[in-house]
């Protein structure tokens, strides 16, 4: 048998042993009044469990008690299973076009919610996380932690957006991580950027057999595109429209993926999970998990501290020792 938490139980027996010897060596009521003779004499049958009985019974519950907290069990050896489960790259644009308010309240903060109900569904793929712009960051090393991924998703605020989308940048770094994993799965949530910047991008992800999803944001119409102040950018005098570019679809089916213009439903990011996901069913894509198997024992002596409870606080004496003890000294 082992223990879980076996220094918090021996720090925690360390004061139960002062306070149960200060409890047993302490004399109850009577026994500083009369002696030990006297008290048996009137003592009564049924007069119910004495002080020092119930003393006994509620050390012992605390004692067991603080055995649970130890939290005792038996370890019966290690047994290995297999999750399904893919490992990805996620790209998130943070170029100055995604300031554009085609899409309410602007495509940054839709791309933010899409691409966290898309990790809803990737529930036991682990992802890394990458923004790019100018250049490409790396904002998470790969991980299963859905929730963390999500803060960071939500730390990434249009300050930070600057720039144009060099996609140039982004189809080296994914050759590069991607190269030595069998499993090369890319996902870029973008408003696709500009056309010409995306022939060094095609290259690269059909060149390193990279299995590209998109998640297209914003509309063909187009929108402005708007500075760190929220104000049109102009050029020539003439509004800087951004508009989206459907190029980068092209090259996510080129590579055997597939792609989705996100809209206000889940279900086209529910329909690209699945899609996704159905890369399971290639090759020997499996995580090997090792997990210790075990019987837990706490709720043995947290059942017996229960019993001993009861008992201690539900054997309380009948009166009829006191008026015995009354009548001796006179008292009617």
């Amino acid at each position: 048998m082992s223990f879980e938490h076996f220094y918090l139980m021996l720090l925690l027996l360390v004061p139960f042993l002062i306070f149960a010897y200060l409890i047993v060596t302490n004399k109850d009521g009577l026994e500083r009044v009369f002696s030990q003779e006297v008290i048996e004499r009137i003592r009564v049958e049924g007069s119910g469990m004495s002080s020092r009985a119930r003393n006994f019974l509620m050390l012992g519950a605390i004692f067991f008690m603080i055995v649970a907290v130890g939290h005792p069990y038996l370890q019966k050896g290690q047994r290995d299973i297999e999750l399904g489960a893919l490992e990805i790259v996620m790209a998130l644009d943070i170029s100055g076009s995604m300031r554009s308010q085609d899409l309410y309240p602007n495509r940054l903060e839709f791309a933010k919610t899409k691409s966290k109900k898309l990790l809803d569904y990737l529930v036991e793929d682990e992802v890394m996380l990458l923004t790019f712009s100018d250049s490409v960051y790396l904002i998470s090393p790969m991980t299963s932690d859905k929730e963390t991924l999500k803060s960071v998703i939500d730390g990434v605020t249009k300050e930070y957006l600057d720039g144009g989308s060099n996609f140039t940048a982004l189809g080296e770094t994914l050759l590069d991580i991607l190269k030595k994993r069998e499993q090369k799965i890319a996902i870029v949530v973008s408003d696709g950027g500009e056309e010409r910047d995306l022939q060094s991008f095609r290259k690269a992800i059909l060149d390193g057999d990279i299995k590209l999803y998109v998640i297209l944001i914003g509309t063909k119409i187009g929108a402005p595109i708007l500075d760190k102040n929220d104000k049109t950018i102009l050029q020539n005098d003439q509004v800087v429209m951004s508009h989206l570019n459907m190029e980068l679809a092209k090259i996510a089916k080129e590579s055997g993926g597939d792609f989705i213009i996100a809209d206000y439903g889940d279900s086209s990011i529910e329909e690209l999970a699945s899609k996704i996901e159905s890369n399971l069913h290639y090759g020997h894509l499996k995580k090997r998990l090792h997990v210790q198997e075990r019987v837990e024992l706490f709720y043995y002596p947290l059942l017996l501290a229960l019993l001993l409870l009861i008992f201690a606080l539900f054997s309380k004496p009948n009166g009829e020792i006191f008026k015995r003890v009354l009548r001796l000294k006179g008292v009617r």
